[in-house]
């Protein structure tokens, strides 16, 4: 992330920690995330705040687009 990014994402977070829930979806795994955000101090403020408290779902499997695309393909064309 760009330095105002990271700016933008900390005070979003901040804003909404103890206040309300707060969704966020991503492809990348957590484990990634420190690295994309970028600035060690900035990272660690803003998934220490996304992460405490958390419900994390992981989906696992094929891509719905792939299994879409396959239905599609099985169709018969009218």
């Amino acid at each position: 992330l760009t330095a105002t990014q990271r700016r933008d994402m900390m005070e979003v977070v901040e804003e909404r920690y103890g206040r309300g829930s707060t969704m966020i979806t991503s492809q990348l795994p957590i484990t990634a995330w420190h690295d994309v955000i970028g600035e060690p101090t900035f990272a660690d403020a803003i998934l220490d705040r996304i992460v405490h408290n958390a419900y994390r779902i992981e989906l696992e499997g094929q891509s719905m687009r792939k299994t879409m695309a396959k239905m599609d393909d099985e169709m018969p064309q009218t």
